[in-house]
């Protein structure tokens, strides 16, 4: 499997010169605990919530500072077409918690660790389900209906 087939995208970027206040409200608009920096469509580096809380207005900085004064350049990266194994290796050599996807140099997506549990899961239960279903020997119980109604039909 690929990583641009797990990864989130499109990808909440902002300019180096965008202020701790428009990165602190991208994120919260768009629930993300990250935000990349791009310029021209290059990757100039990625800041985080922690970044905002740490380095930026929790060290004494106004919410007027630009974000590159608080980003972590450079952003490790990975490639849309890497395969996953390569994601989950540079997750466990680096540390970081999210990578930014690229497509040659253009910027496609994120991956991060939360996307690569969904997967886990995912695949779980595609595993699980027919073994679940063999050992139980029973159809699972009807869904009731909202109406009160009965079960909702399968």
């Amino acid at each position: 499997m690929k990583t641009s087939e797990v990864m989130t995208a499109p990808p909440v970027c902002v300019t180096p010169d965008a202020t701790l206040a428009e990165v602190a409200g991208q994120m919260a608009e768009h629930a993300v605990g990250s935000v990349l920096v791009v310029r021209d469509g290059a990757l100039h580096g990625i800041v985080t919530d922690r970044d905002l809380a740490v380095r930026g207005m929790g060290g004494g900085l106004a919410p007027g500072t630009r974000v590159d004064a608080v980003m972590s350049p450079p952003a490790v990266t990975v490639d849309a077409d890497d395969d996953l194994q390569a994601a989950y290796r540079t997750f466990r050599r680096t540390g970081v918690r999210r990578l930014p996807v690229l497509d040659a140099s253009r910027v496609v997506g994120v991956l991060t660790v939360d996307d690569l549990l969904l997967d886990v899961f995912r695949r779980l239960t595609d595993l699980l389900g027919p073994v679940a279903w063999n050992v139980l020997q029973e159809a699972p119980a009807p869904i009731p209906r909202a109406d009160g109604g009965g079960p909702v039909p399968s």
